[in-house]
């Protein structure tokens, strides 16, 4: 058996998904900090971390293009200070996760020790195109513009209609 996620010859384009699942299980999480992501609504998420002891200014949120990347670094400020037990120390942690494309960084705030990010994800537009098809046979060279019509999209009563894009000039 390969370790091919999408073998099916069905699933054509997906090679960039089997790379960023890789990515993502091969990332270290040793759970530091403990984190919630949370569903706002059908369009907006929510990442809250715990970093007690953090202040904004140890902390870096980036987004780098498709992962978001939350970093956290501490300064020991334990100079001149003798401990008899120390059970907090300063630590530095990495988190990233993985994004879906069209994923937008909301903000983020930093509220009694807990780390907020919110996360927006619009809704998809239904893009339907109709192909023409020609008669005969292609012969060689580089592949030519193909005519298309946008074609409204069927809507059942169930679903709410989306917006529809047309496609022709891209």
């Amino acid at each position: 058996m390969s370790g091919r996620l999408f073998t099916s010859p069905m699933f054509l384009g997906f090679d960039h998904l089997e790379q960023m699942l890789e990515r993502a299980s091969k990332s270290t999480s040793d759970g530091y900090p403990p984190y919630n992501i949370e569903q706002l609504s059908q369009t907006a998420l929510r990442i809250t971390l715990a970093v007690a002891g953090f202040v904004m200014d140890d902390l870096q949120i980036t987004q780098e293009d498709n992962q978001l990347v939350i970093r956290g670094r501490q300064t020991d400020d334990s100079q001149g200070r003798i401990f008899l037990h120390r059970g907090i120390a300063a630590r530095q942690f990495h988190k990233a996760f993985v994004l879906a494309e069209g994923i937008e960084i909301g903000g983020a705030w930093l509220d009694n020790g807990l780390l907020h990010i919110d996360l927006l994800r619009p809704e998809p537009e239904v893009r339907v195109k109709r192909i023409a098809i020609t008669q005969g046979r292609r012969t060689g060279g580089s592949p030519q513009t193909v005519q298309h019509e946008v074609v409204p999209p069927v809507v059942k009563t169930a679903r709410r209609s989306r917006p529809v894009r047309e496609l022709d000039d891209e």
